[in-house]
């Protein structure tokens, strides 16, 4: 049984519908349905299914500094035994944001949002460190976001 996970075929207008969203998530599904040639009515249901079939989201992407979220940072975690299950309980963290499962110097990375330092510190201490499994933790805290961008299209 192959591990390999099977992804939705996208025909040229989904790809459509998603790169125009990619640009601008607040575009009407009217103007979207000039572009791609369909009604109003048939882009939404695509999006709709889009959404549904978890090929895509719509979402504000925010500033966290301007939230009052000063402290971001990537913690590389070292794993023994099962790294998915690690990575599902660092998941189900709330100041966690982002967390993928690696094949390199860290098992798992993870994205941390928090208010100050203090919060930074109680996330790894007594949120991240307990979990069965956690072998060690680095550290790397942000100190600007240069560029991330949502854009990245279709293929």
């Amino acid at each position: 049984m192959s591990s390999v996970r099977k992804h939705p075929t996208l025909d040229a207008v989904a790809k459509t519908i998603i790169e125009l969203l990619q640009e601008d998530g607040r575009r009407s599904y009217s103007d979207i349905g000039r572009v791609v040639g369909l009604s109003e009515a048939a882009v939404r249901q695509r999006v709709q299914r889009l959404t549904e079939s978890g090929v895509m989201q719509i979402v504000a992407v925010t500033d966290p500094m301007q939230l009052g979220f000063h402290r971001q940072a990537m913690i590389g975690i070292r794993v023994a035994g099962d790294a998915r299950k690690v990575a599902e309980a660092i998941a189900a963290v709330e100041a966690i944001d982002y967390v993928v499962i690696t094949v390199g110097a860290f098992d798992i990375l993870a994205e941390a949002v928090c208010e100050d330092d203090d919060q930074l510190l109680a996330l790894i201490n007594d949120a991240i460190r307990p979990i069965d499994g956690v072998v060690s933790t680095e550290t790397f805290i942000y100190a600007k976001l240069q560029k991330q961008l949502y854009n990245w299209g279709t293929r």
